[in-house]
């Protein structure tokens, strides 16, 4: 195992959840420094996304994995300190953004070396951190699952949060129309400002609107974060062979499908989700994003939108301030520099 000078035994400042609730379980800790296993890096992280995985973990409704530590955390960027085995100790020093499984508030993690992203020209370790999460989930559910196509209409519910805004761009990037659904007129307004269509959801005709915005033909692919009784309603507002991809269902686990217009509309449902994902599946991901996404990062065609940076100790508010709606675009924590 190559490492920088950092001492194994040193420790490190990160936030747990004490016991399941509010965001008001958060608490920041002291942990040891972990060692990078084969096939890991140790990162010294500079900010970590935050994440609605996050609030659930916290919340109780969704556990920690089996073997995983209990800080929170899915994504962060910072600087590789040390390699595992079959790892290049020549990656010590370099910049990169990374998918973990648990971790990320914390001033060090562990993650798969395979896992990892080059950070495109122009982003700052604090922008970086808010995209590996959405670019993991985006490609893999929007373009591979979803298979998203130049000259495409696709609906985002979520326009707003920091998946619907990446996406939103990617979406447009290769030609696609968007119709990204947001609460109210003022985030509305800055969805329309990206270029894309706006409907408020908290208008009672939004289906109404939808429709008429595809000149009744309908979407071709819907990003669910709904599910529950909102899944039939997609399925109405598509067009035939269409595809429905589940990306949460906050509204509820379960839903009752209308069969006869599924099979009438030849539409396809697909849904996942990347934490559970095996690691040799992941890095494929990884080097998918790495070849089709990561230019547009570079070349400044999409970019992570930032609703606040907060640091570290405020993990609370930042937790508070997702839950309650409020934000447009990523909230991303920001580590404590330390000696």
């Amino acid at each position: 195992m190559s490492l920088s000078p950092l001492p194994l035994d040193k420790s490190m400042t990160a936030v747990i959840a004490t016991t399941t609730g509010g965001p008001d379980v958060l608490s920041v800790v002291e942990r040891p420094v972990p060692r990078p296993l084969a096939g890991e890096v140790l990162i010294s992280v500079t900010a970590a996304g935050v994440n609605r995985p996050d609030l659930m973990q916290r919340s109780g409704a969704l556990p920690v994995p089996a073997g995983l530590p209990d800080i929170l955390g899915l994504e962060v960027a910072g600087r590789i300190v040390g390699c595992g085995d079959a790892v290049d100790p020549a990656l010590v020093g370099t910049a990169v953004m990374a998918l973990v499984k648990a971790g990320g508030y914390a001033t060090h993690v562990c993650a798969r070396a395979d896992q990892c992203l080059a950070i495109p020209t122009g982003l700052s370790l604090t922008e970086a951190a808010a995209l590996p999460e959405g670019l993991f989930t985006i490609w893999h559910n929007l373009f591979d699952r979803g298979a998203l196509r130049s000259g495409e209409t696709l609906l985002i519910e979520g326009g707003a949060s920091g998946i619907g805004t990446l996406a939103l761009q990617l979406a447009q990037s290769v030609g696609a129309k968007v119709i990204a659904t947001a609460g109210g007129p003022e985030k509305c307004a800055r969805i329309v400002a990206m270029g894309a269509c706006a409907v408020d959801y908290r208008e009672p005709d939004q289906d109404e609107v939808i429709h008429a915005l595809t000149g009744g033909r309908g979407v071709d692919v819907v990003l669910d974060i709904l599910g529950g009784a909102a899944v039939n309603r997609h399925l109405a507002m598509m067009a035939p062979g269409g595809r429905h991809v589940g990306l949460s269902f906050m509204t509820g686990a379960v839903a009752s499908v209308d069969l006869a217009l599924l099979m009438r509309k030849g539409i396809w449902m697909t849904s996942s989700t990347m934490r559970p994902k095996p690691d040799a599946e992941k890095a494929a991901i990884a080097r998918d994003v790495t070849r089709h996404i990561l230019p547009l990062l570079g070349e400044g065609r999409v970019r992570p939108v930032i609703s606040a940076v907060l640091p570290l100790a405020r993990a609370e508010e930042a937790h508070r301030l997702l839950e309650s709606g409020g934000n447009f675009g990523k909230i991303v924590l920001e580590m404590p520099q330390e000696a």
